[in-house]
């Protein structure tokens, strides 16, 4: 593998991480965002590296036990942590997908007492519960893996739970979503510490898709309705994707379907718990991140494309469905881009640059993944 030197911010001192896992942890709740800091200081190429990384078992030994079986090894234990303690700059906490199993009183305190001189604390994944124990995300908007959220919720009423996003940011402190949305938010901390360069230069090092920022959706309107599969619906949805550009009306559909438009409403609400219309939007609006995402084209063109009136329509939608407008959301989410409106007010992404898909859709159907 080549790894191409990028150049980033002035040098600081190097920042120390702190991943704390409560056991048994998910391995990759661990190892995901610990290597995109090993990546960052490989990439960077100096005899000071900008991070210096250290995982910290909560029990009584470093051998750190995993929901998969596969033991870690921790550098030290908590307690020799408390008895040495050293400034941490960002803090990461991870546990298992049982985390009311894992919620260590004397971990529990730590991080209570480490969050007042951490510069940010963290969670991956359903390590939120062991923040919102400690008090630290009490009014504060927060996200876990969604198959958790109404867990967290009820458990922990005074935090803002939101299923939806895959990592969230609220002063210094950060959540997120599941398994894989650890390594999004690592690579989100890499960014600001050393710059956007650097984040993607370690995306593309780590084979991965596509740098999410954290406005995504947790997944998409896609995989939402894939529990669908082998229905009388599967059809018809592919035909949906395939024709955002007319007219989709209940009536549309259902003729399509062969079926009444009180039977199709009904089996939208069974299958997929939504309606004919709402979803026809969802997976319009999706299809307008991804052309946003490939860019090269006004938003006039797109919304075209994508079965829109006009440009204002389409304004209304972005405004009402994700709470931004397309301007915004170009500007706030497309890495590195410029978002220039068009004589129409439209927006123009530069191609190559990456957007994401953040609809407020979320599945009920449990799903173990992020």
């Amino acid at each position: 593998m080549t790894q191409r030197k990028v150049p980033g911010p002035p040098l600081v001192a190097t920042r120390r991480i702190v991943i704390l896992g409560l056991p048994p942890v998910d391995a990759l709740d661990v190892i995901g965002p610990a290597e995109v800091f090993t990546m960052a200081n490989r990439l960077r190429g100096t005899a000071s590296p900008p991070y210096v990384l250290e995982l910290l078992a909560s029990g009584a030994d470093v051998h750190l036990a995993s929901e998969s079986g596969i033991a870690l090894r921790a550098h030290r234990t908590l307690e020799q942590e408390r008895r040495g303690s050293r400034p941490i700059d960002t803090l990461i906490v991870a546990s298992g997908f049982n985390p009311e199993q894992s919620l260590d009183r004397t971990a529990i305190n730590w991080i209570r007492t480490r969050s007042r001189s951490v510069r940010r604390i963290c969670s991956i994944c359903v390590g939120a519960f062991a923040l919102a124990d400690a008090g630290l995300l009490d009014g504060r908007r927060a996200t876990t893996h969604w198959g958790m959220a109404k867990r967290l919720a009820e458990l922990y009423p005074a935090v803002q739970v939101d299923a939806n996003p895959i990592w969230v940011k609220d002063g210094n402190v950060y959540t997120s979503a599941g398994i894989s949305a650890g390594i999004d938010l690592a690579l989100a901390l890499v960014a600001d510490d050393l710059g956007n360069e650097t984040a993607l230069e370690i995306a593309k090092n780590l084979v991965l898709f596509l740098r999410r920022p954290g406005g995504q959706a947790q997944f998409s309107v896609s995989l939402r309705a894939q529990q669908g599969l082998g229905s009388r619906l599967e059809e018809l949805r592919a035909w949906i994707s395939e024709h955002l550009h007319v007219d989709l009306t209940v009536e549309v559909l259902a003729d399509r379907l062969s079926t009444s438009v009180r039977t199709l409403i009904r089996m939208f609400e069974r299958e997929l718990d939504t309606t004919p219309a709402k979803y026809v939007e969802e997976v319009r609006l999706e299809a307008v991140c991804r052309a946003l995402e490939l860019g090269g084209r006004s938003l006039e063109e797109i919304g075209r494309r994508c079965g829109y009136r006009s440009v204002d329509v389409l304004r209304k939608a972005f405004v009402r469905r994700l709470g931004i407008s397309p301007r915004e959301y170009s500007q706030r989410f497309a890495t590195g881009a410029r978002a220039d409106a068009d004589a129409a007010g439209g927006v123009s992404v530069r191609p190559g640059t990456v957007a994401p898909a953040a609809l407020r859709a979320a599945s009920r159907r449990p799903h173990r993944g992020g």
